[in-house]
């Protein structure tokens, strides 16, 4: 007997933890039972359909969810047509909240498991194994051709067998945890909201497995909890094991709302290593008629200062979301809502768009607020009331820029200086997304200086004034997270300063003033190994720059008065890309005259 679980993940760095969740909750006597074959959308649909054939499998069940539900129901009929003998079975929330309709659509299928599936799964392979289940109806849990069986009771966390006794099959990908199920919260467009009731696994079992984790130094372990925080003492407890047996190398990403982060929290937050934690927030709006409409409870001012308090602490990523097509947020809305999360100065700012799931309050209503949503999976928002289909199409081109210019982190000294040029930052990436698409530039170019030299284009033309300081911004960003071996277009000819830096780095290769960790290069390996660039702007001090734009400002734009904002004399920023910022991975900056004789 063999029960094939199949999961079709979005990307190769997934993994599915509910199907090995179903195996390892199947017991040793049904293990052997139970084979994984895990794959992804991108694979070509025949290569996936040979690969289950060739492992014969008496039966099947597959995992499905918005993102791969499109391509399972394709598989289906053609699994059915190359396996005519094998049961197949479907699970997942994709399929929990219309089963009856997906077995009249498909009626050779034999079933689904509705809901939480492990009990289910368990009960359904002693069917299959003939021990003490003989009729699928003794089942709960399920969806069968004639109709649903007894409701299954939500499982008990302590009952649940940890996955990851093995990590082979999961090298180079993504260890996704979970210490809870359920939600307080009844955010409509979440199907965690149907799960009221918040249930924890005991933590002294919880400590048991991260610590397996941290044995093997694992690089990254995604907490799936849908609020974390929601109970103090229990993400105090872990948060306090994993800062104690911090092992200088795994990650734990959480999903939090900030909003009830309490102080002693935040505290020990501060402590961590800089990239021990990751916090995911959802914000999703500042419009506080949306925030209602949507069933959430958010105090945004409370929000942005504990956001400001973990970010003093230079140790904590923070991935701040918001979601468009929500009700009562139409274009002007949302823009206040993203530059007031934008001024929060989170390390990724993730621009989503509403899915309207099936089974959530949001599917219910969506109606009332004239959402309209596409057909099939990801049920994405077309429009809204508010919010018209082009308006939707211009915040899709804003959620580009954003990625490609404030999510990659490489722009974090030009940004600043370039949305004081706009009314606000959503301004500025408007204006962006549409240089764009009026230039007819692509998004997905692979080269990075493809992207630097037309966000200079788009600062000049924008921003003609400062157009040498923007050429020295961008240098700065670029030598900030490489030491680049082509020099950029952009960057200042070093001809003339080419004596300077050769005496700096002999000086260096004498003294060790400023490279103490490199004692074993002589001078023309420092050169190789760092760099040094000459700079006219103090491009690294975002307060001197703010102070430069004022001063252009206040003389109408003469370009005069931006030569006014040069330093006495032209300086010099030595990168050190040995010591980088452990939270940015930016290199280490210091900043030297002529002489070298500033620190």
């Amino acid at each position: 007997m063999k029960f094939l679980l199949c999961a079709v993940n979005a990307k190769y760095i997934h993994s599915n933890p509910a199907v090995y969740s179903l195996r390892a909750y199947a017991g040793e006597e049904y293990q052997s039972y139970v084979e994984i074959a895990e794959y992804t959308i991108n694979q070509p649909k025949g290569e996936i359909l040979a690969d289950i054939y060739r492992r014969e499998p008496d039966a099947i069940g597959f995992s499905c969810y918005i993102w791969n539900w499109s391509m399972i129901q394709e598989l289906l009929v053609e699994v059915r047509k190359v396996l005519p003998g094998t049961d197949i079975w479907l699970g997942g929330p994709e399929v929990s909240y219309d089963a009856d309709c997906i077995l009249k659509k498909y009626p050779f299928l034999e079933g689904i498991m509705v809901g939480e599936g492990e009990a289910t799964f368990r009960e359904l392979l002693r069917y299959y194994a003939g021990k003490e289940v003989h009729d699928l109806h003794q089942i709960s849990g399920l969806c069968l051709p004639d109709g649903f069986t007894a409701v299954r009771p939500l499982t008990d966390m302590d009952s649940l067998t940890f996955l990851y006794n093995n990590l082979d099959a999961f090298e180079n990908r993504i260890i996704y945890y979970e210490s809870s199920r359920g939600c307080p919260y009844r955010c409509s467009y979440c199907l965690s909201s149907i799960d009221k009731k918040v249930r924890l696994r005991d933590i002294s079992v919880v400590k048991q497995e991260l610590q397996f984790f941290l044995d093997r130094k694992v690089p990254q372990v995604k907490f799936v909890d849908r609020t974390f925080n929601c109970n103090h003492d229990h993400a105090m407890g872990i948060w306090n094991y994993i800062l104690e047996h911090d092992n200088g190398v795994t990650n734990f990403h959480f999903e939090v709302s900030a909003d009830i982060l309490r102080e002693d929290e935040i505290a020990l937050l501060n402590k961590m290593r800089p990239g021990l934690v990751q916090l995911e927030i959802g914000v999703q709006s500042t419009n506080s008629a949306t925030i209602k409409a949507i069933n959430r409870v958010m105090n945004v001012e409370k929000l942005e200062q504990i956001v400001a308090s973990v970010r003093a602490g230079h140790n904590i990523h923070q991935h701040l979301d918001l979601i468009a097509g929500l009700p009562y947020e139409d274009f002007e809305s949302f823009g206040k809502s993203f530059d007031r999360v934008y001024k929060m100065k989170p390390q990724q700012l993730q621009l989503g768009f509403l899915k309207v799931l099936k089974g959530s309050e949001m599917c219910e209503r969506a109606e009332e607020f004239g959402i309209c949503y596409q057909s099939c999976p990801p049920y994405e928002v077309l429009y809204t009331r508010w919010l018209p289909y082009k308006d939707v199409l211009q915040l899709k081109r804003i959620e580009e820029m954003v990625e490609l210019y404030y999510n990659s982190n490489q722009y974090t000294h030009t940004l600043p200086f370039l949305e004081k040029a706009f009314q606000s930052p959503f301004e500025m990436f408007k204006a962006l997304a549409d240089y764009y698409e009026e230039k007819g530039y692509v998004t997905n170019s692979p080269a990075r200086s493809h992207r630097y030299q037309v966000l200079l284009s788009f600062a000049e033309e924008k921003d003609p004034v400062y157009r040498e300081v923007y050429r020295e911004l961008l240098t700065f960003d670029l030598y900030l997270r490489e030491n680049a071996k082509s020099r950029p277009e952009f960057a200042a000819d070093l001809t003339a300063h080419k004596e300077t830096m050769r005496d700096f780095y002999k000086k260096e290769e004498e003294e060790r003033h400023y490279l103490p960790d490199y004692t074993a290069y002589d001078s023309r390996q420092l050169a190789k190994m760092t760099h040094l660039e000459p700079f006219s702007y103090p491009v690294w001090d975002v307060e001197q720059m703010d102070e430069l734009r004022a001063a252009g400002n206040a003389c109408a734009g003469q370009h005069k008065c931006v030569d006014a904002g040069k330093m006495g004399e032209t300086k010099f920023a030595l990168f050190d890309y040995r010591r980088r910022d452990p939270l940015t991975y930016e290199a280490d900056v210091q900043i030297v005259n002529r002489n070298g004789a500033d620190r």
